[in-house]
């Protein structure tokens, strides 16, 4: 412990110092005065409008909510290639790297490979799958980061707005306007891990109410460190898309965008085999391929009123190999937003989606049954947020009624109440209801794996078509305030609990003669089997002592505490669950604008132990370092993990440790007429 408080001790005091001993230069020049003023000041931070909270623009200060907001200058300085590195100096946001292409991300707790309690959003539309409940990261890395406006991020339940399955929190990653993407942007850069990274973008418009753009975007990722030196999570990846945004009326707006992707995404899987009886483990990497194509549609009705139609078309193709699945989903949402008497601001909005996927079984021990489904969900919404007293004290009531193939009807209510104290301090406080819904990986699922040859044992994990949703029940409170022009802190508490959660039950053994060789098996159903809760809270602190240098800092602490149910005998799923969070997590972004058009980016960050995975706790650093040549010509160096060879943070079973390596990569970005 005493080592550890010294690592993030020297760390943070690096920083520190770094700033003082660069102060020796002196005020910057006028020229570069003016661009470090062109990011957003501290009095902006509580300003900047999100809409992931009531699908309606609202600031900041305005928002009773643990919400947290990435910008396209916090995108750009991070140095960051992929979504999730991005996500790491988020406060609440636990992001693991299990190898080069897949991740742990998790919202207060339940990390794990596919992001399971929370959402992931593009633009409003659904990243989450219902075949094996999650997000696959990998997917993601063909987003064109230099694209994105902004990322918001909400800790705690959004589910009263986004119905099931944003049950610990959202995320929201949100694209630039057409019209604010005019000109040429191209990038080339490379390293050892990021091996080859090309991308590029074009928009223009016709000077009145039509603006487009067109990106591609293409990479090739080494494997990270494996003892066994077979680097199975080598990736390539390739992704291209547009987006038009067209105003036929001044109170009408309409956006069309698309993407498609193709590649190869690394990995390694095991499973059994009863011909002969064995287990094989196969590196072939996962072949991908998809696209989506989005609309979306608002008319202002009058000052304060307006409706908006969004629906898109999202098809998925994976072939991997032990299994492959084809998705094609249908969504549509409408959302009616109006100022009532009364001091009132009521939104209402009807949504329904359509999922029918398609499974191939390509190995005998692994299968979901019915091969072909279609999942849906239909839903309605209603928000009144009151002005119980205006401009300091309102009510925020609202629920989510929706109906989905997997339990039946949901209800996900909460109510919300935000105190203004000053225009720059406002505290708030929440209590709300979410739900997780089962997937087919828990209801339809049968794998089984080879353990033992003498006697010939295998083990089968069972679905189980009689789950119920997984239930919150969250409270929460936050306090944000500019304590002067220099100083910004956002504070939030929770604490949650949770009931029905699923997890391995009671194992029994069968003797079955049925595929030959006779054989005993071992069998682990799904149940809603644990209960429990979680504690914790964030301190998310932003300070500029001098307006070319920026400190920004997070603290995260986390309590989870789970039991099993009564009837189930099983505690591997809770003692995992419990151990797979981090306690603690720290991290410290110092941002420098120096002379000759310099800019320097270090960023430190500390993770305390996962038990359950034996992974210890660490402690790195990243670094981003860049030269604005010409106001056309950008070259970057980026540094990650930079304090030791490698090190582990996540383990995926049955895919051994992998240690996450020190790397390095250079980009050259060029910009010709942008906005």
């Amino acid at each position: 412990m005493e080592t550890r408080l010294k690592k993030i001790f020297a760390t943070s005091a690096f920083i520190l110092l770094t700033g003082f001993a660069i102060q020796s230069f002196g005020e910057l020049p006028a020229g570069q005065q003016d661009a470090a003023l062109l990011q957003l000041s501290l009095a902006d931070l509580g300003n900047v409008e999100v809409t992931s909270t009531s699908k309606e623009p609202e600031e900041l200060w305005k928002t009773p909510a643990a919400v947290y907001v990435l910008t396209q200058e916090d995108i750009r300085r991070s140095g960051a290639t992929t979504i999730p590195e991005v996500l790491r100096t988020v406060p609440g946001v636990q992001v693991s790297r299990i190898d080069q292409d897949h991740w742990a991300v998790g919202i207060r707790g339940f990390a794990d490979q596919f992001s399971k309690s929370m959402l992931v959003l593009v633009d409003g539309r659904s990243l989450y799958t219902p075949l094996f409940a999650g997000v696959s990261w990998g997917l993601q890395d063909g987003i064109l980061l230099e694209d994105v406006e902004r990322i918001e991020i909400i800790r705690g339940p959004g589910a009263t707005i986004w119905g099931a399955n944003a049950e610990n929190g959202v995320i929201n990653i949100i694209t630039k306007s057409a019209k604010d993407t005019h000109g040429s942007f191209a990038s080339v850069g490379g390293g050892n891990i990021d091996q080859g990274i090309g991308q590029f973008r074009y928009g223009n418009g016709n000077g009145k109410n039509l603006d487009y753009r067109m990106y591609g975007k293409i990479y090739s990722q080494g494997g990270e460190y494996h003892p066994d030196e077979i680097p199975y999570d080598e990736s390539r990846f390739g992704q291209m898309g547009f987006r038009t945004d067209w105003s036929p009326t001044d109170r009408d707006d309409l956006t069309i965008q698309g993407d498609t992707y193709k590649g190869g995404l690394g990995g390694t899987v095991q499973f059994g085999s009863f011909d002969p009886p064995s287990q094989i483990t196969s590196d072939q990497a996962t072949a991908v391929s998809g696209g989506n194509l989005m609309a979306h549609w608002r008319r202002q009705l009058r000052e304060g009123s307006d409706i908006q139609v969004q629906a898109y078309y999202d098809r998925t193709s994976a072939q991997a190999s032990n299994y492959q699945e084809i998705r094609n989903t249908f969504d549509i949402d409408f959302i009616h937003h109006l100022p009532l008497p009364w001091r009132e601001d009521f939104i209402w909005g009807l949504g329904a989606r359509l999922s029918p996927g398609t499974f191939t079984q390509v190995v005998p021990t692994l299968d979901v049954l019915p091969h072909s489904q279609a999942d849906n969900v239909y839903s309605g919404f209603l928000q009144d947020e009151i002005a119980i007293v205006p401009n300091k004290f309102s009510l925020t009531l609202g629920s989510k009624l929706e109906h989905n193939n997997f339990t039946g009807f949901e209800i996900q209510p909460s109510i919300r109440g935000l105190w203004t104290i000053s225009p720059h301090q406002a505290f708030w406080a929440s209590v709300s209801r979410a739900v997780r819904t089962p997937s087919r990986i828990e209801e339809d699922f049968e794998i089984s794996d080879f353990l033992l040859a003498n006697p010939l044992l295998y083990l089968t994990i069972d679905g189980n078509k009689n789950l119920v949703s997984e239930k919150l029940l969250a409270y929460e409170a936050g306090y944000r305030r500019l304590i002067n022009h220099k100083l910004y802190v956002d504070v939030s508490i929770f604490h949650n609990d949770y009931n029905d959660l699923v997890a391995l039950g009671t194992e029994t053994l069968s003797v079955d003669l049925t595929p030959a060789p006779p054989h005993f098996t071992a069998h682990l159903p799904w149940v809603n089997g644990a209960k429990g809760n979680t504690d914790g809270f964030e301190v998310a602190p932003d300070w500029q002592p001098l307006s070319w240098w920026q400190l920004r800092a997070s603290y995260s602490y986390l309590n989870l505490d789970l039991q099993e149910m009564p009837g189930n005998t099983n505690t591997s799923s809770i003692i995992n669950d419990e151990g797979y969070s981090p306690h603690n997590q720290i991290s410290v972004e110092s941002r420098f604008n120096l002379p000759k058009r310099f800019e320097f980016d270090p960023t430190y960050r500390h993770v305390s132990s996962l038990p359950a995975q034996l992974v210890h706790g660490y402690t790195t650093a990243d670094a981003h370092l860049s030269w604005h040549a010409t106001s056309q010509f950008e070259l970057s160096v980026v540094g990650e993990n930079l304090l030791q060879p490698e090190h582990y943070e996540f383990t995926s079973s049955p895919s051994p440790f992998v240690g996450i390596k020190r790397s390095v990569y250079a980009q050259i970005t060029w910009r010709r007429g942008e906005n």
